[in-house]
């Protein structure tokens, strides 16, 4: 699964690099365990993202992004949870996301006949997820903050769309759509290491506040949070 293709680039290798780099930071940080869904060039099916979480007990799981649009001049970073698509825009890159399925073997059985282009499938999703959704948000503005305040990012803000990749997984999750790839000032951000860098730091900030603010919520419990990050 190559993602989309602007200008040249990859989603799928910007992903990973930035994936890897969070993790190699986050990794410095006493508390924190990261684990990826994976380190190279493999196709992961969407199930087994969830699934490798679940089985890992995950705190939290990130899926990251590289947009596209049919206009060029779209911008800027956006985050989501699961939830009822509010408008088109939001509808159509859940339904880029999720036709990912239509490369799995056999993917009418294993994902229940859910197809990516009806909008009415979306709705048995969000019902798995209700039990998490207000950490999923509140970690979700937090990596929006951080883009905004670090990257000085255009906050493209938090919205629900119904990503077939995080309904079955059993703890807050989020969906990061870093940068538009079509977008040439975009891509020159994102297609760069320099800009892969930046991106990454921001997110490692992010994860970070999340997980202070969240022990500091949980710390009767001696909760440990761990940071899944999940590439396409």
């Amino acid at each position: 699964d190559t993602g989309n293709r602007g200008n040249g680039y990859l989603e799928k290798k910007i992903a990973l690099t930035i994936a890897l780099e969070i993790g190699k930071q986050l990794s410095t940080q006493k508390g924190i365990k990261v684990i990826f869904t994976r380190k190279d060039d493999r196709f992961i099916e969407l199930k087994n993202r969830a699934k490798i979480a679940n089985q890992a007990d995950a705190d939290l799981f990130v899926s990251i992004h590289c947009d596209a649009f049919t206009s060029p001049k779209a911008y800027g970073a956006g985050t989501f949870v699961l939830g009822l698509h509010r408008n088109k825009d939001n509808f159509r890159i859940a339904q880029n996301e999720n036709s990912v399925i239509f490369l799995e073997e056999d993917h009418e059985t294993t994902y229940e006949g859910f197809d990516p282009n009806n909008p009415e499938s979306v709705i048995s999703l969000v019902l798995m997820q209700e039990t998490y959704n207000s950490q999923s948000i509140e970690a979700a503005n937090t990596i929006q903050k951080s883009f905004v305040t670090n990257l000085n990012r255009k906050d493209r803000t938090v919205k629900q769309a119904g990503f077939l990749v995080l309904y079955k997984t059993t703890m807050p999750s989020v969906l990061i759509e870093t940068a538009f790839l079509p977008n040439p000032t975009e891509e020159r951000l994102i297609g760069s290491a320099e800009g892969q860098q930046k991106m990454a730091q921001a997110m490692f900030q992010a994860f970070v506040n999340f997980k202070n603010a969240t022990e500091g919520k949980s710390a009767a419990t001696g909760t440990i949070e761990q940071k899944p990050v999940e590439t396409k």
